[in-house]
Protein backbone atom coordinates (compact mmCIF):
# COMPACT_ATOMS: atom_id res chain seq x y z
CA UNK A 1 0.00 0.00 0.00
CA UNK A 2 1.51 3.36 -0.62
CA UNK A 3 2.45 5.10 2.50
CA UNK A 4 0.40 8.17 1.69
CA UNK A 5 -2.77 6.34 0.79
CA UNK A 6 -6.00 6.99 3.57
CA UNK A 7 -5.60 4.51 5.89
CA UNK A 8 -2.05 3.85 5.63
CA UNK A 9 0.48 2.78 8.61
CA UNK A 10 2.22 5.53 9.50
CA UNK A 11 5.95 5.55 8.24
CA UNK A 12 7.74 4.73 11.06
CA UNK A 13 9.05 7.84 13.24
CA UNK A 14 13.12 7.16 12.21
CA UNK A 15 12.09 6.83 8.94
CA UNK A 16 9.87 9.94 8.91
CA UNK A 17 11.20 13.39 7.84
CA UNK A 18 10.36 16.92 9.40
CA UNK A 19 7.92 18.89 7.21
CA UNK A 20 6.86 22.18 7.08
CA UNK A 21 4.28 22.00 9.66
CA UNK A 22 6.54 21.12 11.77
CA UNK A 23 9.48 23.55 11.63
CA UNK A 24 6.82 26.84 11.93
CA UNK A 25 5.10 24.86 14.91
CA UNK A 26 8.42 24.49 16.92
CA UNK A 27 8.55 28.09 16.73
CA UNK A 28 5.21 28.68 18.62
CA UNK A 29 5.96 25.87 21.03
CA UNK A 30 4.31 27.84 23.92
CA UNK A 31 6.49 25.35 26.72
CA UNK A 32 9.23 28.39 27.05
CA UNK A 33 6.11 30.54 29.39
CA UNK A 34 5.40 27.39 31.77
CA UNK A 35 7.23 25.83 34.68
CA UNK A 36 6.46 22.74 36.20
CA UNK A 37 5.21 24.60 39.51
CA UNK A 38 3.02 26.44 37.05
CA UNK A 39 1.42 22.62 37.12
CA UNK A 40 -1.79 22.61 39.40
CA UNK A 41 -1.45 20.04 42.48
CA UNK A 42 -2.92 16.74 41.53
CA UNK A 43 -3.34 17.04 38.06
CA UNK A 44 -0.30 15.37 37.15
CA UNK A 45 1.96 16.31 33.64
CA UNK A 46 0.46 18.20 31.31
CA UNK A 47 0.92 18.45 27.63
CA UNK A 48 1.07 21.69 25.95
CA UNK A 49 -0.16 21.42 22.18
CA UNK A 50 0.49 24.21 19.96
CA UNK A 51 -2.38 25.84 17.72
CA UNK A 52 -0.51 28.15 15.19
CA UNK A 53 -4.04 28.95 13.36
CA UNK A 54 -6.09 30.33 16.30
CA UNK A 55 -7.02 33.52 16.83
CA UNK A 56 -8.54 33.40 20.56
CA UNK A 57 -5.32 31.28 22.01
CA UNK A 58 -1.86 29.52 20.65
CA UNK A 59 -1.77 26.36 22.60
CA UNK A 60 -3.97 24.44 24.82
CA UNK A 61 -3.15 22.48 28.05
CA UNK A 62 -3.97 18.49 28.53
CA UNK A 63 -3.62 16.20 31.11
CA UNK A 64 -3.84 12.35 31.13
CA UNK A 65 -7.83 10.65 31.23
CA UNK A 66 -6.53 7.78 33.58
CA UNK A 67 -3.94 8.94 36.51
CA UNK A 68 -4.15 5.91 39.09
CA UNK A 69 -1.42 3.41 38.69
CA UNK A 70 -2.53 0.68 37.20
CA UNK A 71 -4.93 1.66 35.11
CA UNK A 72 -3.26 -0.29 32.16
CA UNK A 73 -3.52 2.98 30.04
CA UNK A 74 -1.05 4.78 27.59
CA UNK A 75 -0.31 8.22 26.09
CA UNK A 76 0.00 7.88 22.39
CA UNK A 77 1.63 11.00 20.56
CA UNK A 78 -0.41 10.89 17.16
CA UNK A 79 -1.05 12.76 13.96
CA UNK A 80 -4.39 14.74 14.09
CA UNK A 81 -5.62 13.94 10.98
CA UNK A 82 -4.68 10.41 10.34
CA UNK A 83 -6.54 10.20 13.33
CA UNK A 84 -9.56 11.91 11.73
CA UNK A 85 -9.08 9.97 8.99
CA UNK A 86 -9.40 6.56 11.26
CA UNK A 87 -12.39 8.06 13.27
CA UNK A 88 -14.63 8.95 10.38
CA UNK A 89 -14.10 5.25 9.43
CA UNK A 90 -16.40 4.44 12.71
CA UNK A 91 -19.49 3.29 12.30
CA UNK A 92 -20.36 2.01 15.91
CA UNK A 93 -20.77 5.50 17.56
CA UNK A 94 -21.47 9.17 16.84
CA UNK A 95 -19.49 10.65 14.01
CA UNK A 96 -19.24 14.52 14.28
CA UNK A 97 -19.40 16.94 11.62
CA UNK A 98 -16.75 18.96 10.51
CA UNK A 99 -16.12 22.26 12.94
CA UNK A 100 -17.55 24.81 10.26
CA UNK A 101 -20.76 22.93 10.50
CA UNK A 102 -21.29 23.36 13.95
CA UNK A 103 -23.71 25.95 15.31
CA UNK A 104 -21.91 29.05 17.06
CA UNK A 105 -23.14 28.13 20.56
CA UNK A 106 -21.10 24.86 20.23
CA UNK A 107 -17.77 26.41 18.89
CA UNK A 108 -17.61 29.36 21.23
CA UNK A 109 -18.33 26.57 24.22
CA UNK A 110 -15.32 24.44 23.09
CA UNK A 111 -13.45 27.69 23.17
CA UNK A 112 -13.87 28.45 26.14
CA UNK A 113 -13.64 25.22 27.44
CA UNK A 114 -10.24 24.75 26.09
CA UNK A 115 -8.88 28.20 26.53
CA UNK A 116 -5.17 27.59 29.15
CA UNK A 117 -5.79 30.96 31.55
CA UNK A 118 -9.16 28.51 32.85
CA UNK A 119 -7.97 27.27 36.22
CA UNK A 120 -9.26 23.37 35.34
CA UNK A 121 -6.90 21.26 32.52
CA UNK A 122 -9.31 19.26 30.10
CA UNK A 123 -8.61 15.77 29.73
CA UNK A 124 -6.77 14.75 26.41
CA UNK A 125 -9.26 12.70 23.92
CA UNK A 126 -9.58 9.05 24.98
CA UNK A 127 -9.78 6.58 21.54
CA UNK A 128 -9.63 2.94 20.84
CA UNK A 129 -8.42 1.66 18.09
CA UNK A 130 -9.01 -1.79 15.61
CA UNK A 131 -8.83 -2.85 12.08
CA UNK A 132 -10.98 -3.56 9.34
CA UNK A 133 -10.70 -5.04 5.72
CA UNK A 134 -9.31 -2.01 3.16
CA UNK A 135 -11.66 -1.07 0.22
CA UNK A 136 -10.89 -3.27 -3.37
CA UNK A 137 -9.29 -6.08 -3.87
CA UNK A 138 -6.96 -7.13 -1.27
CA UNK A 139 -9.26 -6.03 1.04
CA UNK A 140 -11.68 -8.52 0.22
CA UNK A 141 -8.82 -11.29 0.70
CA UNK A 142 -8.14 -10.06 4.24
CA UNK A 143 -4.48 -9.08 2.71
CA UNK A 144 -5.03 -5.16 3.67
CA UNK A 145 -6.91 -3.34 6.47
CA UNK A 146 -7.38 -0.07 7.56
CA UNK A 147 -7.65 1.55 11.00
CA UNK A 148 -10.80 2.62 12.65
CA UNK A 149 -11.08 5.15 15.54
CA UNK A 150 -13.63 5.24 18.23
CA UNK A 151 -13.56 8.19 20.16
CA UNK A 152 -14.71 7.20 24.21
CA UNK A 153 -14.07 10.90 24.85
CA UNK A 154 -13.13 14.01 23.71
CA UNK A 155 -14.38 14.03 20.02
CA UNK A 156 -15.61 17.56 19.82
CA UNK A 157 -11.89 18.82 21.54
CA UNK A 158 -9.99 16.51 18.67
CA UNK A 159 -12.11 18.21 15.74
CA UNK A 160 -12.08 21.26 16.79
CA UNK A 161 -8.32 21.45 17.51
CA UNK A 162 -7.69 20.16 14.02
CA UNK A 163 -9.33 23.33 12.94
CA UNK A 164 -7.30 25.31 14.77
CA UNK A 165 -4.07 24.10 13.47
CA UNK A 166 -2.85 21.58 15.60
CA UNK A 167 -0.84 18.39 13.86
CA UNK A 168 0.20 15.98 16.48
CA UNK A 169 -2.40 15.80 19.22
CA UNK A 170 -1.80 13.07 22.91
CA UNK A 171 -4.68 10.73 22.98
CA UNK A 172 -5.04 7.97 25.85
CA UNK A 173 -5.22 4.26 24.87
CA UNK A 174 -5.54 0.76 26.22
CA UNK A 175 -2.06 -0.47 26.63
CA UNK A 176 -3.28 -3.42 24.61
CA UNK A 177 -4.28 -1.21 21.81
CA UNK A 178 -1.21 1.82 21.58
CA UNK A 179 0.76 -0.36 18.84
CA UNK A 180 -1.75 -0.36 16.64
CA UNK A 181 -2.68 3.56 17.11
CA UNK A 182 1.10 4.17 16.51
CA UNK A 183 1.09 1.79 13.29
CA UNK A 184 -2.08 3.72 11.82
CA UNK A 185 -1.85 7.39 13.53
CA UNK A 186 1.41 7.47 15.28
CA UNK A 187 3.50 10.57 14.99
CA UNK A 188 6.94 10.87 14.55
CA UNK A 189 10.04 11.41 17.01
CA UNK A 190 10.34 15.05 16.28
CA UNK A 191 6.75 15.97 17.12
CA UNK A 192 7.85 15.29 20.58
CA UNK A 193 10.08 18.75 20.33
CA UNK A 194 6.50 20.76 19.60
CA UNK A 195 3.75 18.98 21.54
CA UNK A 196 5.82 19.02 25.09
CA UNK A 197 5.06 17.76 28.57
CA UNK A 198 5.18 19.70 31.59
CA UNK A 199 5.81 17.30 34.55
CA UNK A 200 4.13 17.09 38.26
CA UNK A 201 4.99 20.02 40.33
Amino acid sequence: MPSNAPGAPSSSPASTPATPDTASAVSASPASAYASSDVPAGVGPIWLVPLPEHPSYDHVRLKRVFVTDGTRHEVVLVDIRQLLVCADRDQTDYVLKPVNDWHSGKVRGIREFLDPENARVPEMPYVTVTTRRAPGLLGLFGIEKEGVVSFRNGQHRARYLAEAGARWLPVEVHEREAALLREYCGAPDDARTIVQVLPAA
